[in-house]
């Protein structure tokens, strides 16, 4: 069942979520079309670089993404208390770095919107809403790629899929679920060789990535509440058991994290593999989910499931 997005994603509140945009056409978003044998590589590198900045103007954290051929996934977290506590100048800059015009004065266009509180109060929202995280991370892609195909129309489907995640085990095991997809689609054989996802690019700019660091790493602010050497030994783990003749395998060898955050091993194998079009619409434990299904006037919501919930309860 899909559910409006302003329950999923309540507006000014905080939260966790896992996002999908798939490509409308049948033409590839990047890698090489088959039909057509044209190469539209490179645009993933767009995506990045556009991910590198909206993660530098909106009050978001950034925690995983990876490019696939026709679809994108995105892992942000939205902190409208981070927004809230920006000055009203810090707001227009903000804004005017996302929507440039070159026949304007920059300076200018800062004390026109100063002069506008109502303005600054709407925008001050949308800096820190998914909803328009996403759009101004697809509407110049789509502008680009049409432009580069000499067509008009859709590129994105009209609505992306938004996945809420509810505590730090989701989260885990979706940062994982994203980073895997390359290995999952058979167009890498390695973590560190899967290119445009986030955990390829943890390893190659540790210090110059723009995603939310770890729990090891030296930083004044918030952090991923697990260490660096653990997640890359999930991920590790994690892509094994997804080849063939290891289907549900687990390996004695069990990384600390996973029995640290109590995980199900045949649980989280479940969601490591499930299917994208499957996705449900959050990723919690089971009162967390069921506290989300109250909140809609429901007794059941799409992930209140075995397979779902994978925190294994208290001994």
């Amino acid at each position: 069942m899909t559910y409006p997005r302003n329950q999923l994603v309540p507006p000014g509140s905080p939260g966790t979520y896992h996002c999908v945009s798939r490509c409308v056409r049948r033409a590839f978003l990047c890698g090489e079309d088959h039909y057509s044998g044209q190469s539209f590589e490179h645009r993933r590198q767009w995506i990045e670089d556009r991910l590198q900045q909206l993660a530098e103007v909106f009050a978001v954290s950034l925690w995983a993404y990876a490019v696939m051929s026709n679809h994108l996934h995105v892992v942000v977290q939205v902190l409208p208390e981070v927004a809230a506590r920006w000055t009203d100048e810090e707001v227009a800059q903000r804004w005017i770095r996302l929507f440039p015009k070159a026949e304007q004065d920059m300076a200018l266009r800062v004390q026109a919107l100063m002069a506008n509180p109502e303005r600054l109060a709407v925008l001050r929202a949308r800096l820190s809403d998914l909803s328009w995280f996403m759009r101004c991370l697809s509407e110049p892609i789509a502008r680009r790629a049409n432009a580069e195909d000499q067509c008009k129309g859709r590129f994105w489907e009209g609505r992306f899929k938004s996945q809420a995640l509810l505590d730090e085990t989701a989260l885990l095991r979706c940062m994982s679920y994203v980073d895997l997809n390359p290995i999952r689609a058979g167009m890498a054989k390695t973590p560190e060789g899967s290119d445009y996802t986030a955990v390829q690019r943890r390893i190659r700019a540790p210090e110059n990535n723009r995603l939310m660091p770890f729990s090891n790493h030296l930083t004044d602010g918030p952090t991923i509440p697990f260490a660096y050497r653990d997640y890359l030994e999930l991920v590790d783990w994690s892509g094994r058991i997804l080849t063939a003749g290891k289907q549900g395998a687990i390996p004695e060898d069990m990384p600390l994290i996973v029995q640290r955050l109590k995980l199900d091993p045949s649980r989280y194998a479940d969601y490591i593999r499930t299917r994208p079009g499957a996705m449900p619409n959050a990723l919690g434990p089971v009162d967390a989910l069921r506290r989300l299904a109250r909140s809609f006037g429901l007794k059941f919501i799409h992930g209140v499931s075995g397979r779902h919930c994978v925190t294994m309860a208290p001994a």
